[in-house]
């Protein structure tokens, strides 16, 4: 099978972030399954998990060989301007593009992945080739999470390459986001008598005047590794959503806010998160509202030297460094010792959108290139 048609067999299951992914783990299990092919399911929760698989030798303790990643799950798509099943591979006439939700982002590398592996099966590797697929990546890289957290196994390769889809350019690094939730407490009444009441969305106005300067100063200052991103070289803060009251008739006792906030690398969260804890404290009476913490998805920045950035930088001919400003998995298993890039077919612009579409010639390319790069990492023979 070809990497079209693994694709297509993994589009044909809806793994929506929160829903099971287990059919379509047992399905790659099914394409990688030969002797000497080890595969092992992590992390587990409501038949969800990752999966870890290792092609060739056990790790000799050089921390040689290569990771490739990819996550499992998608996002919804629920969008009205579908002209097509988004759990169908569909050919689209215009150009040809292939159209399905996670054609980009990101089972189009994934199906690229596993032919690869499954070409390499017969043949003899000095270095593993291991594969890592994660869980609930799009609900903030929380499987990538929980394996790097968790895993206590052999070492993984020092290289590694994540394939979220970058249209091929050799990416090094990027923002990472922290979620938070602001949980404001107010008291009900009828609107007719609202001195027996506290209003919790006036309470959220204030917040957000104070969230609102925060957001001006983050935007003026310009931290350590500012010059990698320059279309936004500062800490975004996002008031994403709010949601509270019940009634025009009734004096709401409760407001909830949903903040983003995207550090760049060698910026803390901890610290990004203190500073949002003073505004509101200055701002709120201490007893009004909650502050906690959602998701956290860490920035990536991989050494401009690592071997892997420096192969592919030169595989691709590409000349200067490139950086993106959403948080991947890597953000989370560079903890583990892994030097990452991102680098994979597809375009991040048309991710989360209706009629997501990938270029056949680019998953194609993708595929020429990559085998060369597994059989140099994993001295393939």
């Amino acid at each position: 099978m070809n990497a079209e048609q693994i694709l297509e067999r993994l589009i044909a299951h809806p793994t929506v972030s929160h829903r099971p992914n287990g059919a379509l783990i047992d399905d790659i299990c099914e394409l990688l399954d030969a002797p000497g092919v080890l595969i092992e399911r992590h992390d587990e929760l409501d038949d969800r998990a990752n999966v870890l698989v290792r092609i060739g030798p056990e790790p000799d303790g050089t921390r040689g060989g290569l990771l490739l990643s990819g996550h499992l799950d998608v996002v919804p798509a629920d969008e009205p301007g579908w002209y097509s099943d988004p759990f169908k591979l569909t050919r689209r006439d215009l150009d040809g593009h292939l159209v399905a939700r996670g054609a980009a982002d990101m089972k189009g590398f994934v199906a690229l992945v596993v032919a690869l592996a499954r070409a390499l099966r017969s043949r003899t590797l000095r270095q593993p080739l291991m594969l890592l697929f994660t869980r609930d990546e799009e609900t903030g890289t929380r499987g990538a999470r929980a394996f790097a957290e968790s895993y206590s196994g052999e070492a993984l390769p020092r290289a590694a390459i994540i394939g979220e889809p970058t249209g091929l350019e050799v990416v090094r690094a990027h923002k990472g986001h922290l979620g938070l939730e602001l949980d404001i407490a107010g008291r009900s009444a009828h609107s007719g008598y609202p001195h027996l009441g506290v209003n919790a969305i006036e309470i959220a106005g204030r917040a957000i005047g104070a969230l609102s300067q925060l957001t001006r100063e983050l935007a003026s200052e310009r931290p350590q590794h500012a010059m990698l991103f320059p279309e936004v070289p500062y800490v975004p803060l996002n008031i994403g959503t709010i949601h509270g009251g019940a009634a025009t008739n009734v004096v709401p006792d409760r407001c909830v806010l949903a903040l983003g906030l995207r550090p760049l690398p060698g910026v803390s969260a901890d610290a990004l998160e203190a500073r949002v804890r003073d505004v509101l404290a200055a701002a709120l009476p201490a007893d009004a509202y909650r502050l906690t913490r959602t998701s956290d998805s860490p920035p990536l920045l991989s050494p401009e030297d690592a071997s892997i950035h420096r192969c592919l930088v030169e595989v691709m001919q590409q000349r200067g460094e490139r950086a993106v400003s959403y948080a991947t998995d890597a953000g989370w298993l560079q903890s583990l010792g892994v030097q990452c890039v991102i680098w994979g077919p597809g375009r991040i612009e048309v991710a989360h959108r209706p009629n997501e579409a990938l270029d056949p010639e680019q998953l194609r390319c993708c595929g020429e290139l990559l085998l060369p790069i597994v059989e140099r990492f994993c001295e393939v023979r």
